[in-house]
């Protein structure tokens, strides 16, 4: 356990190296000047030439990137080239409103998504498992900007059930919490779909071994055999996928954040592209890699504790 806890970190190290360089290159190779941006397009060379001095733009790359690892190694991912703030206040301002928000949505995706999975393993061939299937299909088929529109037209326009955007506070206050439906819910509807379909393959795949047969023909019921032989072992690929989800979801919800005026992460880095502003970019794609590796570690430790074979390997 000790060797495979090891040979993860290493690897988180190494992914993580490899994210700050792939994330430093690309923002340096898109098209446009972030000096310009600030300074303006009729600005002279002279007052352009000392913006890019006085930003440290005019260093060579790769002392740029040892300054940029050094200091956020002690927690400085430097300032914004528009606001001239800490990009890690920015950061923190902006990131307990996206984690609110996926872990909302993944929530929902796993108390809708694993139980759906689950009926329509056990009642396979069946009206249910079709009727489950086709809404798994549908939800995964849907883009995430008409769902958003099409809730935001019924339950907010229409029904005035719900706020048709921004926010309203944290998730835990009543007016919070309505402000988070229509998002987490639009956020939520492909991934149901994804972790269904997960979860009724592998159970498939689980009910057809010889010691869930062993377990019937000992006379158990029909949902202790389930529930306490089955699931268990179905829900090993599905603990991994919903990790990998989670945190996807926290670098991914530009869109929903963007459709109902969320002052998310993913709202952030959008706008920071649009004006080349190095740091904020640097800062946030750096940040979700951390948290996605993290995430990732969690689960892969998750694993090896249901796992036998990993441990004793």
């Amino acid at each position: 356990m000790t060797g495979f806890i090891a040979r993860r970190v290493a690897l988180m190290v190494l992914t993580l190296i490899g994210v700050s360089i792939l994330v430093f290159l690309i923002t340096r190779l898109t098209p446009g000047d972030p000096v310009r941006q600030i300074v303006g397009p009729d600005a002279p060379q002279e007052r352009v030439d000392e913006v890019r001095h006085d930003l440290g733009l005019d260093r060579p790359v790769l002392d740029q990137y040892l300054r940029f690892m050094g200091d956020a190694l002690t927690g400085d991912l430097g300032q914004s080239l528009r606001t001239r703030q800490p990009v890690i206040e920015e950061l923190g301002a902006r990131f307990p409103l996206t984690f609110q928000l996926t872990t909302f949505a993944v929530t929902i995706a796993v108390l809708v998504g694993v139980p759906l999975g689950v009926v329509s393993a056990a009642k396979r061939d069946t009206a249910l498992d079709r009727l489950a299937t086709v809404a798994a299909l549908f939800g995964a088929s849907m883009p995430i900007f008409w769902i958003a529109i099409m809730a935001t037209l019924l339950f907010a326009v229409r029904l005035s059930w719900l706020p048709t955007a921004g926010n309203d506070g944290p998730i835990w206050t009543v007016s919070g919490f309505k402000s988070f439906i229509l998002p987490g819910i639009t956020l939520a509807l492909g991934p149901i779909a994804l972790v269904m379909r997960l979860t009724r393959s592998s159970m498939l795949e689980v009910l057809s071994r010889e010691y869930v047969g062993v377990a019937r023909a000992k006379g158990l019921a029909e949902s202790r055999v389930i529930f306490r032989h089955a699931l268990r072992n179905a829900l090993l690929p599905v603990i991994t996928f919903i990790g990998l989800l989670y945190g996807s979801l926290l670098g991914g919800a530009v869109v929903t954040e963007t459709i109902f005026s969320l002052n998310g992460v993913g709202r952030l880095v959008v706008t920071a592209i649009n004006q080349r502003d190095y740091p904020v970019i640097q800062g946030a794609v750096l940040m979700l890699a951390v948290i996605f590796t993290l995430i990732n570690f969690v689960v892969d430790i998750m694993y090896a504790m249901l796992d036998p074979r990993i441990r004793y390997e």
